[in-house]
C-alpha cells in the first residue's frame, strides 16, 4: 500500500527542558508502535532546543487515528511544561516516496 499522507509537527523546547523533550520523544516509539496504520514515525532533532515528529500514512483514517492517539495525548499533557510554544502541526500530502527493497 502506498504511503500518501504525512503529519508534521515542530517543537521548541524552552531552554532548560531540552533534554526532557528529547526523552519524551525517543519514549514515544513505543506508543506509535501500537498504531499499525502510522507507517513510519520519525521523531527528531534539529538544533538545540529545536525538535520535531514526522509520521507516515497510506490512509486518511490511519492519519486521523495517530492524530486522536496517544502521542498527541501524552504530548498535551507534558506540553505546558516542556514546550517555549504550542507545537506547529501540519497535515501533509506526500507527492513521491521512495522505498528501499534493501534492509
Amino acid at each position: 500500500m502506498e504511503l500518501k499522507l504525512g503529519v508534521l509537527a515542530l517543537l521548541e523546547a524552552k531552554p532548560d527542558k531540552a533534554g526532557e523533550l528529547k526523552e519524551f520523544l525517543i519514549g514515544g516509539k513505543a506508543l506509535v508502535e501500537l498504531e499499525p496504520g502510522t507507517r513510519t514515525w520519525y521523531a527528531f532533532q534539529i538544533d538545540e532546543t529545536h525538535f520535531g515528529i514526522f509520521d507516515t500514512f497510506a490512509k486518511e483514517d490511519a492519519r486521523q487515528a495517530h492524530l486522536n492517539g496517544a502521542i498527541p495525548k501524552a504530548l498535551g499533557e507534558v506540553g505546558p511544561n516542556l514546550l517555549a510554544k504550542d507545537p506547529e502541526l501540519s497535515t501533509i500530502d506526500l507527492l513521491a516516496v521512495k522505498h528501499d527493497k534493501h534492509d
